[in-house]
């Protein structure tokens, strides 16, 4: 496996993984990690958004493109080896564990 890839997870397909890039990556889950609250119930993934769109590399994401994509795939990632949750109910609200 080369290193500029990683291989990512989802919790919605368990033992299939699918490769993205690396820096991207990496960014992404740096800016996110830190907005998210550690306790149930969370935020909101528009809040998530709005929150760590600051703190992206704006060479990776100008602009905050994408973001909402790169979002999503460290989000499932990140669930699906359990580091964070969604609270239950409706909307969907992220926090850490």
């Amino acid at each position: 496996m080369s290193d500029d890839k990683i291989e990512v997870e989802n919790p919605n397909t368990p033992g299939r993984t699918t490769r993205l890039d690396r820096s991207k990556y990496e960014a992404m889950r740096a800016a996110f990690l830190p907005v998210l609250p550690k306790d149930p119930p969370g935020l909101k993934v528009a809040e998530v958004k709005a929150a760590l769109l600051p703190h992206l590399d704006q060479s990776l994401f100008p602009g905050g493109a994408k973001a909402g994509w790169w979002l999503k795939a460290v989000q499932l990632d990140l669930e699906a080896k359990g580091i964070i949750a969604r609270a239950t109910g409706s909307p969907v609200r992220l926090y850490r564990r």
